[in-house]
């Protein structure tokens, strides 16, 4: 059923509460740089996420481990750079928030102060209480990250659907109310059950964002390079590309490979 989509000119934490509560779903993507998040920006999305994603998209690591706080600055200042409308959201890089809820706050001050963001995401519940805590007391809005949380994933040790056990499952709805208490504005739920999201998302009263959830949760997102059809060796079962980027891009240089080895480019018209 289609719902009366409300005008934004500028999307805010505030605004993503108001699109749950009228029944309208969230978007968003990622973004690393300012070409990129001025096309997504334009295209209508509601929210950009600055993922520590970067890490392998970007940056071709096997982890988002890698990626440090410096550099995760460096992304989110091209895409505040280039946006108009869009929430801008930054991931705080893994090992700048876990073990100190001050150096937590640090690290999200830095970001918002250097980059110009609008928010910051952490993943986890109940362990980072005080670090989510500590930012929130400071004025800085968090939205959380539940299921599978990327920056552990040594301790999976995989990277396949999480809480279908009844335990974690319990502890994931838990965490995800706590997460409310506290005062985060929305939450990512990442490869769970269907259900349990669903379950989630109707049990609190901020925004849920899916990514390979099922549509019970009040939003979307995906990384950009995914669906655009870049990373063409990635399939998991959540992904619809709505492009093929990759073939057309290589069939796009190459033919300029073969225009310059034949002379053909440049020709006179292109020419001073």
């Amino acid at each position: 059923m289609s719902v009366a989509k409300k005008v934004y000119k500028r999307v805010t934490v505030k605004s993503l509460t108001e699109m749950k509560q009228s029944g309208e779903k969230i978007s968003m993507l990622t973004s690393y740089d300012y070409s990129m998040a001025k096309i997504v920006d334009e295209a209508g999305i509601d929210v950009i996420l600055v993922g520590d994603s970067a890490s392998n998209v970007m940056a071709g690591h096997e982890t988002t481990l890698p990626i440090t706080l410096d550099q995760m600055i460096y992304h989110a200042s091209s895409v505040v750079r280039a946006i108009s409308r869009c929430l801008v959201v930054v991931d705080i890089p893994f090992g700048s928030y876990q073990s100190d809820p001050k150096e937590a706050l640090r690290s999200a001050i830095r970001i918002m102060k250097e980059s110009g963001a609008h928010a910051v995401k952490v993943e986890g519940g109940k362990e980072i209480k005080e670090s989510v805590k500590r930012i929130l007391h400071a004025g800085i809005p968090v939205m959380g990250h539940l299921g599978l949380t990327p920056q552990s994933i040594y301790k999976f040790g995989t990277y396949t659907v999480r809480a279908k056990e009844k335990s974690e499952a319990e502890k994931l709805i838990a965490d995800a109310q706590l997460l409310e208490r506290l005062g985060c504005c929305a939450i990512v739920l990442e490869k769970i059950p269907a259900a349990l999201a669903k379950e989630v998302s109707e049990s609190i009263s901020i925004p849920t964002i899916g990514i390979g959830a099922g549509n019970g949760t009040d939003g979307q997102v995906l990384v950009i390079h995914d669906l655009l059809g870049m990373t063409h060796e990635f399939n998991p079962r959540f992904l619809r590309r709505y492009m093929n980027l990759y073939e057309e891009m290589t069939d796009a240089i190459g033919k300029y490979v073969a225009d310059v080895k034949s002379q053909d480019f440049p020709n006179e018209e292109e020419q001073y």
